[in-house]
């Protein structure tokens, strides 16, 4: 989550193993988009578009 907050711009499943040091690999690849799916289905983070995934913006208090 610290990444997302750091970058401040949706990510793909390769820029956060990039951003995690692992290896690029598919195994790798394949493996976190299935816990970034996890996390959108867990309200945790929305896919703004097809792969691209971001936390959601929070709305300002009125």
């Amino acid at each position: 989550m610290d990444v997302f907050a750091d970058l401040g711009r949706p990510l793909r499943a390769r820029d956060l193993c990039q951003a995690l040091d692992l290896p690029i690999a598919k195994k790798n690849t394949e493996n976190i988009r299935a816990k970034l799916k996890r996390l959108v289905n867990q309200g945790i983070l929305v896919e703004t578009e097809p792969g691209m995934f971001a936390q959601p913006r929070s709305q300002p208090n009125c």
